[in-house]
């Protein structure tokens, strides 16, 4: 992830549970991630590069996206 987002991004475990498609309860460990970054068509693209893989390597039937808009400095 980091050469498409060179501003930095931070990873943070966590403790996840859901309902899948079959109804049966999943408790998972999971992984938080928080990017930071100019809104782009190029860095819409990376994270959705990033999910379809994250998916695919964890046999994941989702993954949950949330997008806000924020200012920031440092």
């Amino acid at each position: 992830m980091t050469p498409h987002f060179r501003e930095g991004l931070t990873v943070l475990d966590g403790s996840g549970q859901l309902f899948n498609s079959s109804g049966i309860l999943i408790l998972e460990n999971s992984k938080i991630v928080i990017l930071i970054y100019e809104n782009s068509p190029d860095k819409t693209k990376y994270i959705n590069e990033i999910i379809d893989s994250y998916k695919r390597s964890f046999q994941q039937e989702s993954v949950l996206r949330t997008t806000s808009e924020v200012k920031v400095s440092f």
